[in-house]
């Protein structure tokens, strides 16, 4: 499996921002995958994402409410939207898989199985 995160690079602080992941080798369907961000000398946190066959979305509160997360599963795709950006949004962003099926770890990067490179967003003032 592989994933493949694009779409960050430089915005101001307000604006918008799409990013996307793309799987290859299995599709998203019955597995959970999520967006996670790791700023400098932080712990890496879990953004936003999709629990195996549960169509609803789950949210940090950091960007609950600015922020959309879809998936495709046809497509093996995961996108995330991030409205209202601010300097503290600014990480790299991954995208990863769990083919482990435990909601309550469903914020945990360490119950995660695939990760992409990651993109870098950067918020500036």
């Amino acid at each position: 499996v592989q994933l493949q995160a694009s779409g960050g690079g430089l915005v101001q602080a307000g604006d918008s921002l799409r990013l996307s992941c793309q799987a290859s080798g299995r599709t998203f369907g019955g597995v959970t995958v999520g967006w996670f961000r790791q700023a400098p000398g932080k712990e890496r946190e879990f953004v936003a994402g999709f629990f195996r066959w549960n169509g609803n979305p789950f949210y940090a509160d950091s960007v609950k409410g600015r922020s959309t997360v879809a998936r495709d599963n046809a497509k093996s795709t995961l996108s995330l939207q991030i409205n209202s950006l601010k300097p503290e949004d600014a990480a790299v962003y991954y995208c990863a898989m769990s083919t482990r099926g435990i909601l309550s770890t469903l914020r945990e990067p360490s119950s995660y199985d695939y990760w992409g490179r990651g993109t870098q967003v950067t918020v500036s003032s």
